[in-house]
């Protein structure tokens, strides 16, 4: 689009369906990267993409012809494909439904950027359950529980 210009940057969150601890250390960094080129080839900018066992945190410049849930099915849809292709589980790997998405200001993306990265240093102090929940409460985000991911902490 001509003369349009953003900067709309967005922390994304989701997690293995079934919260199952599949995401291992022996293929974890190829598929960030993968899932990095991901958000690249769809036009926005890969700022930064981490996770754990568990879950996947996506940190990207959004772009202004693109959806968040578009951008963030298009990951999921792809990233799965691929884990499947790859055969790095037994049967069939899956996302859960829905995501977290949040917005951040451009002066926090080194902060952002330094937490996707630490991941595991993180998730020693804290569950992807009590970060999640301080994330919406943080954000000032109403939900209802019976939607929130499946926690099984």
């Amino acid at each position: 689009m001509a003369n349009t210009y953003s900067q709309i940057s967005i922390h994304a969150v989701f997690a293995v369906k079934g919260r199952e601890n599949l995401i291992t250390s022996k293929w974890r960094d190829q598929l960030h990267q993968y899932i990095a080129g991901i958000v690249n080839s769809i036009g926005a900018k890969s700022l930064s993409v981490g996770g754990w066992k568990d879950h996947v945190h996506v940190f990207f410049g959004m772009p202004v012809v693109v959806s968040i849930s578009d951008m963030v099915g298009k990951i999921k849809a792809n990233s799965s494909r691929w884990i499947n292709e790859q055969r790095f589980v037994q049967g069939t790997f899956q996302w859960q439904s829905g995501f977290g998405a949040f917005s951040h200001s451009r002066d926090e993306r080194d902060r952002i950027i330094k937490y996707i990265m630490g991941q595991e240093e993180h998730h020693k102090i804290n569950t992807f359950k009590e970060e999640y929940l301080k994330w919406l409460t943080d954000f000032e985000i109403e939900y209802d529980n019976k939607y929130l991911f499946e926690f099984y902490d």
